[in-house]
């Protein structure tokens, strides 16, 4: 059912902007605070209660509307020409006004489909659309061959953090939610041996906005255009491919750009999810609901839930005014940046309220993925991967508990992205000990694809590669390091 909030008149226009005043005269105050890191949702609410559903804020020294309101987010989110994408909207920006070493610079200046603007974005978006298809469709032989791959990556790993023994601790989050994800995207880019790890790795470097993003980010840039230059030359069964047959007219550059853009979307936003979606069965957050719908299979509506309450993405990546135009309390002038907060948008009182007294609000109100004709085209994908890593996680251990109360637990927060550093956990394992089994082809839910679905050499021959990984090598030191 769809969600619609009825004008609440929330604040008092007593915020409004005077006409002629600029963003940079405001004074905004710094948001990536350490009261952010730790309880973002109070400084969303001292925000809300300063400035209404629209503040001024400061990221990292560069002034910005953060949109804290439901109703605004949607306004935003829904009019791709009032509020459009692309830096070359940006005011501040033309004028010389950001500077060259800003921490967000890196990731923002990757022009691919989640970023850019302009007449050129309704053919990339209806290719993205097209080459995802396959994966996310589940009839066909791709997605098929992508939930079996996504199974057997998360047997290794359990098997992996089991040599440690059948019962034990471990941290869940370093262990299964964020290397899980890297493997499936290392499949769907079609990465050889095991370079899709490194890749991985540094795009959580990027996403993380720290002191080492921008050399982080040119291994990686080098690297995918390394990849897209292979699959120009040699296409295969796997998105770049499928991406280049649906936009012939990408370039190298162009393609490791969008490259770029899956491997964001699909790393940390799905392990973050799943570690997320963990914490909300174990804990028994929802009075033991939760659990029955995973027992009726019903993970999807749950992980619907969780990230109403605890979205991934927390801010989107900016838009801009087109116009002079009133928003919330104020006046958003035109070329201003507007960063719309899902997770702020989700505790706004008009929309929460609503949905905790279980009034009419579908699970699909939420805007983790965002809204409107420029909504994600990925989510179908990583909604796959993370309900896959969830169900085995609980196929696979008897028991979990948490090792920390869970309001103890460490949050690491970026700009763009919120998820637990790390998810301590007591396990007991189902029945014996697994071992690391030879390399060997995990089983394909439809025996009719399953010899054009996986290839048993090839699928040796990566695994054989994964484990002398830098990865391999890092996840094995947890293990030892949890003994």
């Amino acid at each position: 059912m769809e969600f619609h909030l009825v004008d609440g008149g929330e604040g008092d226009g007593g915020h409004a902007t005077p006409d002629g005043t600029r963003l940079e005269d405001l004074a905004p105050e710094p948001l990536l605070t350490r009261d952010y890191e730790t309880r973002p949702e109070l400084v969303y609410e001292r925000l809300r209660e300063r400035h209404g559903p629209v503040a001024p804020v400061d990221l990292l020294g560069v002034p910005a509307w953060l949109v804290l309101g439901y109703r605004e987010s949607l306004q935003i989110l829904q009019d791709d020409a009032a509020w459009p994408k692309g830096l070359e909207n940006w005011r501040a920006r033309s004028e010389g006004r950001v500077p060259a070493d800003w921490p967000l610079g890196p990731s923002l200046e990757v022009n691919h489909v989640l970023i850019q603007g302009g007449p050129g974005y309704r053919s990339l978006r209806g290719a993205w659309d097209m080459a995802l298809r396959p994966f996310q469709d589940p009839r066909n032989p791709q997605a098929k061959q992508l939930r079996a791959a996504v199974t057997g990556y998360a047997d290794e790993l359990i098997a992996l953090l089991a040599q440690g023994g059948r019962t034990g601790v471990a941290d869940l989050s370093a262990q299964f939610s964020r290397p899980l994800p890297l493997m499936a995207a290392s499949h769907l880019l079609g990465f050889p041996g095991s370079q899709g790890d490194d890749a991985l790795m540094d795009m959580w470097r990027v996403l993380d906005a720290g002191p080492d993003a921008e050399p982080a980010l040119e291994r990686l840039l080098v690297t995918l255009t390394e990849l897209a230059a292979a699959k120009t030359e040699k296409p295969g069964d796997d998105f770049p491919s499928h991406l280049l047959a649906a936009h012939p007219d990408l370039s190298v550059d162009a393609l490791a750009r969008e490259l770029f853009m899956l491997l964001g979307m699909v790393s940390d936003h799905v392990g973050i999810l799943i570690s997320n979606t963990v914490v909300e069965v174990i804990a028994g957050e929802s009075d033991g609901g939760v659990r029955t719908a995973l027992s009726a299979g019903m993970i999807r509506e749950t992980m619907n839930r969780v990230v109403m309450r605890k979205p991934p993405l927390v801010n989107f990546v900016p838009r801009f005014a087109a116009e002079d135009s009133p928003l919330g309390n104020h006046t958003i002038r035109a070329g201003d940046p507007v960063w719309v907060s899902a997770a702020a948008a989700h505790a706004d009182p008009l929309f929460a309220t609503r949905t905790a007294s279980g009034a009419d609000v579908s699970t699909r109100a939420h805007l983790s993925w965002g809204a409107g004709p420029r909504q994600c085209p990925a989510r179908e994908l990583a909604s796959s991967i993370a309900s896959a890593g969830v169900r085995r996680v609980f196929e696979r251990f008897g028991h979990l508990e948490l090792a920390l109360p869970v309001d103890q637990l460490p949050w690491r927060s970026s700009p763009f992205m919120r998820g637990l550093r790390s998810l301590p956990v007591r396990y007991e394992l189902v029945g014996p000990v697994p071992q690391m089994a030879p390399p060997s082809v995990p089983d394909v839910p439809d025996a009719s694809h399953a010899s054009d679905a996986l290839d048993a050499p090839a699928v040796a021959d990566r695994q054989s590669a994964r484990r002398r990984s830098s990865l391999w090598r890092y996840l094995t030191g947890l293990i030892r390091s949890n003994t």
